[in-house]
């Protein structure tokens, strides 16, 4: 039987944060990476990886389209499918879609709302769905099981490490940006996803909250990293993890706060990391 696939994306994540985050479990799967996203925000990223693209590495003298053939032909050694090429992935371009040809049980949980099920990301997930919660890692863990009979791949769209970054204070401002879109017009937002609270755009972070904010992304991969031994309890032997940030954040480089329409090389630093199930399954 092919391997199972856990995907796994923390959601604005910086590699710095997680470089500076006392994070073992996450460092139990190999080496973590600078890679580079394809995108500076949530849903352009996500799409790329749903292609089967994820973070890029940027290799000098290289042909772009030889980094692309090489980003396919790993799939074959994570899933152990020996059959398995760029062209297994045509026409619809689609890593659930051509996992299910495999007889994968396809499974998605997201936490942002521009990831939400009426979206096409859904497309080809047997059971797909928005948290209720922003940042409900434990809550996807405590949802997630495994088959002997068949494959699965389980794709996680983690919200913890994206901005107020499990911060509760109400003194911070309320930054809706695109994901604001997708909550707040149906509630009488405006078109911006202001509401009611929401940061002017004459208002701007200090450099102590700047380096504060930063200091919170750490705490939250250290968070993270304190459940995923419970998800590696639940994964079988056989399964595949790969944990990546689907783009970075500015705090107040040169000026920059956030991510999106920011052009800035730490909005596109991120972390990759991949391997086997580092510890032996309590349950499977």
């Amino acid at each position: 039987m092919p391997r199972n696939l856990v995907l796994i994306t923390y959601d604005s994540c910086r590699f710095d944060s997680v470089l500076a985050a006392k994070a073992p479990n996450l460092r139990k799967l190999g080496e973590i990476e600078k890679r580079y996203s394809y995108a500076s925000w949530t849903a352009p990223s996500h799409y790329t990886f749903m292609m089967g693209l994820v973070p890029h590495t940027s290799p000098p003298n290289v042909y772009a389209s030889e980094v692309y053939k090489e980003d396919f032909a790993k799939w074959s050694d994570r899933l152990e499918i020996p059959d398995l090429a760029f062209e297994t992935f045509l026409p619809q371009l689609s890593l659930p879609g051509m996992l299910r040809q495999y007889g994968y049980r396809t499974v998605g949980r997201v936490s942002m709302p521009v990831l939400n099920p009426q979206t096409v990301i859904s497309n080809a997930f047997d059971d797909y769905k928005l948290m209720s919660n922003h940042n409900d890692f434990a809550g996807m863990i405590d949802e997630v099981s495994f088959s002997r009979d068949h494959p699965s791949f389980h794709f996680f769209n983690l919200g913890e490490t994206h901005y107020p970054y499990m911060l509760r204070d109400d003194a911070l401002p309320h930054i809706s940006g695109l994901h604001g879109v997708a909550k707040t017009l149906a509630a009488g937002g405006d078109a911006g996803g202001r509401g009611a609270g929401a940061m002017s755009v004459e208002e701007f972070f200090s450099d102590d909250v700047m380096r504060g904010l930063h200091e919170q992304q750490i705490r939250c991969v250290e968070y993270l990293d304190g459940l995923l031994d419970a998800l590696y309890d639940k994964a079988p032997s056989n399964t595949w993890f790969m944990i990546m940030g689907d783009h970075g954040e500015a705090f107040g480089e040169q000026g920059y706060f956030g991510h999106g329409p920011v052009m800035h090389e730490k909005v596109f630093e991120v972390p990759f990391v991949e391997g086997p199930r580092p510890r032996k399954a309590r349950l499977i």
